[in-house]
């Protein structure tokens, strides 16, 4: 059982089917405290993203059978919500259709960077811890006085 002040393990499921850039991504992500599941075509892919509980979805562009823009269609129609990153080592821009919350031409960024990108993506669909406005609204309400009013 994991200690009350430590925070889940945030799932990563990645997708790709050159082994060696899969295994390479899941190291660097389990390094950085992500639970990484792994699969090398889109079918498997939605497979396991059918069965929940992944945080994110980090797929290769160019894969045979289901690509990674169809994967992210199907796993969007399944969960609206769960940020999905798209990269291809062959395209240097996706067109307006992708779903993806982000493209990634491989190569062209910095491992830090991808990174960061997942963490600010996680934190989006998180949302934010507490909203500070309306805890104020709500202890104004419960002392009788009006915000704005004298």
């Amino acid at each position: 059982m994991c200690a009350p002040s430590m925070k889940p393990k945030r799932t990563i499921l990645c997708v790709d089917d050159n082994e060696q850039s899969l295994s390479i991504r899941k190291v660097m992500l389990e390094t950085r405290g992500y639970k990484v599941v792994t699969s090398a075509n889109g079918r498997e892919a939605l497979e396991i993203f059918r069965k929940g509980g992944i945080d994110l979805l980090l797929t290769d562009l160019m894969m045979p059978e289901v690509d990674g823009n169809e994967l992210i269609r199907r796993a969007k129609e399944l969960s609206p919500f769960t940020p999905a990153i798209l990269f291809s080592g062959h395209t240097k821009f996706v067109t307006t259709d992708c779903l993806a919350d982000l493209f990634l031409p491989k190569g062209a960024h910095a491992p830090m960077e991808l990174l960061e990108r997942i963490r600010l993506l996680l934190v989006r669909k998180r949302g934010p811890k507490r909203p500070v406005v309306s805890v104020a609204v709500e202890m104004a309400g419960s002392t009788g006085i009006r915000p704005g009013v004298a």
